[in-house]
């Protein structure tokens, strides 16, 4: 069965004060029965190893290392206390112009690393009213997600694009759409393909959580700012304890 995760991106937010947030969130589920992971900047990774949680970065590169000023390589992240990484993100593949190809090669990286990831895929707002969401769903799951990739060393995180940090939240019906095609290709593909996780991400809240984890194939949220505060973060992660 797939595990149930909920995932925070903090991006480029926190700084060591920042930590009190986990502290609050311990005291609240600390002994949760799913997987809690946490993507803080690199600067606290090493901070955040005596919490409960999973830890993940939030990039990394291809490469295990070399003159790549300002680049952090999946072995650096393992050695901080890193279990999981981010590849794909929307925001790395329109701000720094990410392919398919170089994500399915940071994948590779965090393998060979020993660490899990978190391979992002998505559509733009421009897509989603062309009518080809799925097209772009196929081609960033063929071009991203690395042969070598299983249940256990993969998560699929899938954000549309339009909705992250906008409020606006893709219909259950739409989720449900791209979420059971994404898991009949990736049951086409590999051989565990029904036990990955898959996860939704942009503009989830306490609010609407219980209604996006009751559809299925969705195992849980790659959250953005609400995952900042235990106040905001804690609401989705009992909604996914219940789902």
């Amino acid at each position: 069965m797939p595990r149930k995760i909920a995932a925070g991106n903090w991006k480029m937010n926190g700084v060591q004060s920042t930590l009190a947030e986990l502290r609050t969130l311990e005291d609240k589920h600390g002994d949760a029965d799913i997987a809690i992971l946490i993507c803080p900047p690199f600067t606290l990774i090493s901070a955040c190893e005596d919490t409960p949680f999973d830890i993940g970065g939030q990039d990394c590169h291809p490469e295990d290392a070399g003159a790549h000023t300002g680049d952090i390589s999946a072995e650096m992240l393992a050695d901080a206390g890193a279990s999981y990484v981010l590849v794909g993100h929307s925001e790395r593949r329109t701000d720094h112009g990410e392919t398919d190809a170089l994500v399915a090669t940071k994948a590779q990286a965090a393998y060979d690393a020993g660490l899990i990831a978190v391979i992002c895929i998505g559509e733009t707002l421009d897509e989603r009213e062309g009518g080809n969401t799925l097209d772009v769903i196929d081609a960033q799951l063929e071009g991203s997600v690395p042969a070598t990739a299983d249940a256990l060393n993969t998560v699929i995180a899938y954000e549309p694009v339009w909705a992250i940090g906008t409020g606006k939240v893709p219909t259950t019906q739409q989720i449900a759409e791209v979420h059971s095609h994404i898991r009949t290709r990736l049951s086409d593909r590999f051989a565990d393909g029904a036990a990955f996780s898959l996860l939704y991400g942009g503009s989830v809240k306490g609010s609407n959580a219980a209604d996006i984890f009751a559809v299925p194939h969705v195992n849980g949220a790659l959250v953005g700012g609400a995952s900042l505060t235990a106040q905001d973060f804690s609401p989705i992660i009992a909604a996914l304890e219940e789902a």
